[in-house]
């Protein structure tokens, strides 16, 4: 099972399965968010698909700030080797306690810009 496949997450995704957002903008409900370092990944919608969960999203903090399907089977396997600088291994986490919040409203400043920008 995925270490990231957890019950809350099960249940923000209830009635939200893949496109159930489409064409939202704005205003579709940012279900849950997952980090690694400085980059973020802001959850729409998603289903369950064989052994795997597929997640639609925007991710922030990349080469590249977009819009794309995520897998949560790879997304769990990503980690951050910063033993060198006496960190250890940081590995993708879920923002605990994230109450459903329409993207417009969260406060994410590069989120914000990248929306405004998307919306043009």
């Amino acid at each position: 099972m995925c270490r990231l496949l957890t019950p809350q997450l099960k249940e923000a995704l209830k009635g939200f399965p893949l496109y159930s957002q489409d064409g939202k903008g704005k205003d579709a409900v940012c279900r849950a968010i997952f980090a690694l370092g400085s980059v973020r990944w802001f959850i729409l919608e998603g289903e369950a698909d064989g052994r795997d969960t597929i997640l639609f999203g925007i991710v922030i903090g990349l080469m590249e700030d977009e819009y794309g399907y995520i897998s949560l089977n790879e997304l769990s396997e990503l980690s951050l080797d910063l033993t060198s600088q006496g960190l250890g291994t940081l590995q993708v986490r879920q923002q605990p306690n994230f109450q459903p919040t329409p993207l417009r409203d969260l406060n994410d400043q590069r989120l914000q810009c990248f929306l405004a920008e998307f919306g043009k």
